[in-house]
């Protein structure tokens, strides 16, 4: 059973910046992508940013140039720097991992908060 475990949230204030870690566990098989997804209250749950297995990254329109995603696939781990920090970041951030099967199966952390300040 594929387990992801997040850690890093927490609250800071405008301009600061906090690290975001995500352990994947459970699986034998490879995580053909892993990344990061944030849900804040009353909206849809949006794309932060993603890793391919091999290096290809995408990222929200919202986040490039502040936030770098990071992985290690050895560990099954997947990092993400944020900078600048502004407080429309503000949001519970998910880990995700997809695992293609012939089909993709999509797995998510528990999520954590990240609270930005004025």
């Amino acid at each position: 059973q594929v387990q992801l475990v997040e850690s890093g949230g927490g609250l800071v204030q405008a301009g600061g910046s906090l690290r975001l870690s995500c352990a994947g566990s459970g699986s034998t098989l490879r995580f053909e992508s892993m990344g990061w997804f944030r849900q804040a209250p009353g909206k849809q749950r949006e794309l932060v940013a993603l890793m391919s297995i091999g290096g290809s990254t995408n990222y929200a329109d919202s986040v490039k140039g502040r936030f770098t995603i990071s992985r290690d696939n050895a560990k099954n781990t997947v990092t993400l720097q944020m900078n600048s920090l502004k407080p429309e970041d503000t949001a519970v951030y998910y880990c995700n991992a997809v695992v293609y099967l012939g089909t993709a199966y999509n797995f998510w952390g528990q999520g954590t908060q990240v609270t930005v300040s004025s």
